[in-house]
């Protein structure tokens, strides 16, 4: 069985989770599966997570759900509860954890998930398909509280702009409305390499689904499962979440200089708790001419010591 999207830099992932048969290995971002079918080919366990009904549904015709014991149990979580899933499921430590974060490939290609404007669809955005939708935070939210978002999550330097533009333009329904809005604000030119609109859709992604919170939870959440040489490794698509995992790694790793707003700065007699930090690590430019989306991903791995795991300020 294969998965319909290959995820990006999957051989670096691999490379960097090494499983082996008898492992068990979390899929924090189960998506496609492309991750999780190349970890259970290596003989390992996957408990495979995702928020998206469409994905577990998916995810439960492979065989693998089906074996005694079965070495893939999906979750249908956020996986910032993994610590709660798998105590329940009586795992205390785990081998790997792996997380591919953002938006699926397998999303963006549906238009009535409302997460492109490639083509147009409702104004949705939710990953689990619940709570409040790009629409209801866009049609009723203020205008300076909407300019925040997106100034902070799409690093928009216009965001004040863009936000009086929509709530000029209110009721927004689909996503073609939000894209001929932000493109009337900013001006677009028909052929320009980035659509203006692109950082407005992903700012109102992230907050909508709380994204840069949960990879924070998560991050926490895999230095508590992991155990002694456990190997974590995370994919990232913009500077915001590269950042939060950068910063986590390298206090994590006992480099206590500076203080972060995203992670809880360790005691400073606390034992590092990850070792072997890698550098960033960007895909080739044979896989981004395979794979345009990969053109943004960067890896980052460490792996797992002996040390308690941080307490959380």
């Amino acid at each position: 069985m294969s998965a319909p999207h290959v995820p990006v830099l999957l051989d670096e992932v691999i490379a960097a989770l090494g499983p082996q048969p008898g492992d068990v290995v979390v899929d924090a971002t189960f998506g496609a599966g492309g991750y999780t079918r190349a970890i259970l080919d290596r003989g390992a366990t996957v408990h495979a997570f995702d928020r998206d009904p469409d994905a577990i549904a998916a995810g439960q015709a492979w065989p693998e759900t089906r074996e005694v014991p079965p070495r893939l149990v999906l979750h249908p979580r956020r996986f910032s509860e993994m610590v709660a899933a798998l105590g329940e499921a009586g795992i205390a430590r785990v081998d790997g954890v792996t997380m591919d974060v953002g938006v699926s490939s397998m999303q963006l290609d549906q238009a009535d998930r409302g997460f492109a404007f490639s083509a147009d669809g409702p104004l949705d955005m939710r990953m689990s398909r619940e709570g409040e939708s790009a629409a209801d935070f866009l049609n009723a939210a203020r205008e300076e509280d909407i300019a925040d978002v997106l100034y902070q999550y799409g690093e928009e330097r216009q965001s004040r702009r863009v936000a009086r533009a929509i709530v000029a333009a209110r009721p927004l329904a689909t996503t073609g409305d939000l894209a001929r809005v932000v493109r009337k604000a900013l001006g677009h030119r028909p052929g320009a390499p980035k659509d203006p609109a692109t950082r407005t859709f992903q700012a109102v992604r992230i907050h909508v689904n709380a994204e840069l919170a949960e990879l924070e939870a998560g991050l926490r959440a895999a230095e508590v499962l992991l155990g002694e040489g456990g190997r974590l490794a995370v994919v990232s698509f913009h500077s915001l979440e590269d950042r939060i995992v950068k910063r986590f790694l390298r206090e994590a790793a006992g480099a206590h200089a500076g203080t972060s707003r995203h992670v809880p700065e360790p005691k400073a007699d606390s034992p590092p708790a990850f070792a072997r930090v890698s550098k960033a690590i960007r895909p080739s430019q044979a896989e981004i001419a395979r794979n345009p989306r990969a053109r943004s991903a960067t890896l980052r791995a460490a792996v797992r010591t002996a040390s308690p795991a941080r307490e959380a300020a």
